[in-house]
């Protein structure tokens, strides 16, 4: 993981941890890595990584079980709900990105469709939601 000075470390972690979980590579109710693990992994200081876990546990995308180690939350609903804000943050990026180029709308669509169709293959198992 590549990091830049436009956030503290830790709160780039917390972005990354979060994709993981709403991604499901680290699963609902899966153990978590320990924090030297994941700062050794990601070239971090461990009190680093400690700090974006307990980030993670404040969003309650996460539970710590005193002995055994941190654990992805089971609700279902709540990594819904952080999926759709990094969705909605993604979103804002790229109309910000494409008003700034000066595209218009239908222009703008129209690019997204055909690139949504170019990543299908990426996403095969994610049903198309078709609302938002």
């Amino acid at each position: 993981m590549q990091f830049d000075t436009s956030s503290p470390i830790w709160v780039q972690l917390v972005g990354e941890f979060s994709r993981r979980i709403v991604t499901g590579e680290w699963a609902a109710g899966e153990k978590m890595p320990g924090v030297r693990e994941l700062a050794a992994d990601l070239g971090v200081n461990p009190n680093t990584a400690q700090r974006a876990l307990a980030e993670l546990e404040r969003l309650e995308l996460c539970r710590s079980e005193r002995a055994t180690g941190r654990f992805v939350t089971h609700d279902d609903a709540r990594i819904d709900e952080v999926r759709a804000d990094l969705a909605t943050d993604a979103a804002d990026e790229f109309v910000r990105r494409v008003r700034g180029l000066r595209m218009a709308h239908d222009q703008a669509r129209a690019l997204l469709d055909k690139r949504w169709d170019s990543h299908e293959h990426h996403t095969t198992d994610i049903p198309d939601g078709g609302g938002a």
